[in-house]
């Protein structure tokens, strides 16, 4: 294992995060923020409880999610792609490091921004809704494993991408819908029983249930299949990336 090439990839990466201060971290908190007001502080107020909850207190899980997911993809696929945009990848690929060293360093730095982004929100949260953690190890095992599988997924677009647009078109035309329509606002118990099932087809609502339930002990699918389907996914985008490192694809040309 080179561990300085590794270093050296992760601290690039962390230091692009410091340089773009605003755009990495206060941008998707204040965007949160404004979330927790409207529907928090605001709406959730004269809401319902959902499941014995606060409706303000609820959404705080999905909401955290929501900002895991979309900073995971883009500080993944942003990291690899300039690269291939400058030129640079060509030194990385024939550096003395292997592909495995590689993506643990675009891809650890990637989640580390995304984990660090998620424990700053659920602090700015406090500020607006009271909420509890009744498993933390889980909490914190959901935010670590969801901010690496989405990297790694961030990490495919990257490569895929041949265009400023196409980062963007998976998290803001894809990835943002099913974010919404998996839960973040409700309970997939609160829809008619033909969308139940359907919702059961959305991936990200077996994450936002998983995160959920290591809040409030409630969850709409059971954690099992929450964790076995995060595990499933990531699985997917290991195996997409050996895939493309073997074959070179959009890497040697």
């Amino acid at each position: 294992m080179n561990f300085y090439g590794v270093r050296a990839i992760y601290n690039f990466e962390m230091a692009r995060m410091k340089r773009t201060l605003m755009q990495s971290v206060l941008s998707p908190v204040i965007s949160t923020c404004l979330y927790f007001v409207v529907f928090g502080s605001a709406i959730g107020t004269r809401m319902g409880d959902i499941d014995g909850i606060d409706y303000g207190a609820y959404i705080i899980p999905g909401l955290v999610m929501l900002s895991l997911l979309m900073q995971s993809i883009s500080n993944a696929a942003f990291g690899i792609y300039m690269p291939k945009f400058s030129g640079t990848i060509y030194e990385v690929l024939s550096a003395p490091v292997s592909y495995f060293e590689v993506v643990l360093g675009y891809v650890g730095a990637a989640a580390s921004k995304s984990v660090i982004l998620g424990l700053i929100i659920l602090a700015t949260a406090r500020l607006f809704v009271d909420y509890t953690v009744l498993h933390p190890f889980w909490m914190l095992s959901f935010l670590v494993l969801t901010s690496v599988t989405f990297s790694l997924f961030g990490f495919i677009i990257g490569i895929w991408a041949d265009g400023f647009e196409k980062l963007q078109i998976v998290p803001m035309m894809i990835v943002t819908p099913l974010v919404f329509l998996g839960g973040t606002f409700y309970s997939i118990d609160m829809l008619p029983p033909i969308w139940q099932t359907i919702s059961l087809f959305n991936p990200v609502v077996y994450l936002i249930s998983g995160f959920r339930w290591a809040f409030y002990g409630v969850s709409d699918v059971h954690i099992a299949i929450s964790i076995g389907m995060t595990l499933v996914f990531l699985i997917a985008c290991m195996v997409t990336i050996w895939y493309i490192f073997r074959t070179g694809y959009r890497l040697r040309s």
